[in-house]
């Protein structure tokens, strides 16, 4: 009911040892007890869009055959984060031994420079073959940006403890979710997309079945449902940051991660036509 369609996990031998390194990427991590604060969460947000590059390379049969699986879903998320925790690692070490300022600069160069590489290849092979179509792909940027601005104001006028506490933790939160809508209700609406996940398949298809879908379409109330979402959640994780901050925020992270990743994917593929 909830697993979206094409979740796929790759063989024994290659899933145990990427579960293996991920352990101990953590494992260490877990020892070393890093800060993390809102700088450190959005140094990650480029890793986050690098997992969605990688897949959408996968969509794409970019890959060889024998290790295509491991950038399908789950599996190219749970590469990605151990690709970017041993970069997090290496900075903090270089931190430590006074070679770079924060740990929280190396991740974030490093994954923007991964980020920008593969997102250029994806451009340069859709420019070349004549699909690329940055049309929608700018319109749900500017949209998402629109509705995260207006989604974090109200939430300053009517809930300024929780802007504040969240901070820029919580803007990534509500952008990450506010993009995944607007990319899907565009490709539903406009685009003629299958959404695969079949829990925001019934939302679109309840907003499908409003009086209002024959003039704006079914697409809003997955976009509203999303953000009203990660604003509650906001809100549901206040006194949890100001009390575990460390905690709090690595949850928040994963859960902006939950909404860019999606988003960010949906572009991409819009993108290349």
């Amino acid at each position: 009911m909830v697993v979206p369609e094409g979740f796929v996990l790759p063989p024994w031998y290659l899933l145990i040892p990427l579960l293996v390194v991920l352990g101990g990427v953590l494992a260490l991590l877990w020892t070393l007890e890093p800060p993390v604060t809102d700088r450190t969460v959005i140094a990650f947000a480029p890793w986050m869009m690098f997992g969605s590059t990688l897949h959408v390379l996968h969509r794409l049969e970019a890959y060889p055959d024998s290790i295509a699986v491991l950038f399908a879903s789950p599996s190219v998320y749970l590469l990605t984060a151990t690709v970017a925790g041993l970069v997090w690692i290496v900075g903090l070490f270089l931190h430590a031994g006074g070679l770079q300022s924060s740990s929280e600069r190396v991740v974030g160069i490093a994954g923007t420079a991964f980020f920008a590489m593969f997102t250029l290849l994806i451009l340069f092979d859709s420019w070349e073959a004549g699909t690329f179509e940055p049309f929608f792909p700018v319109i749900s940027v500017v949209i998402a940006g629109i509705v995260t601005a207006l989604a974090w104001l109200a939430l300053g006028l009517w809930f300024t403890d929780v802007a504040a506490t969240t901070s820029l933790t919580g803007v990534l939160v509500v952008f990450g979710h506010a993009l995944d809508g607007v990319s899907t209700a565009i490709g539903f609406d406009l685009l003629g997309a299958h959404e695969e996940v079949p829990v925001s398949r019934m939302i679109l298809e309840a907003g499908e079945a409003l009086p209002t879908a024959e003039y704006i379409g079914g697409g809003w109330l997955f976009v509203l449902v999303k953000v009203a979402l990660a604003m509650v959640i906001l809100g549901l994780f206040k006194e949890y940051v100001e009390e575990e901050p460390r905690q709090a925020r690595t949850i928040l992270a994963l859960i902006a991660a939950v909404g860019l990743g999606p988003g960010v994917h949906n572009v991409l593929l819009f993108m290349v036509g």
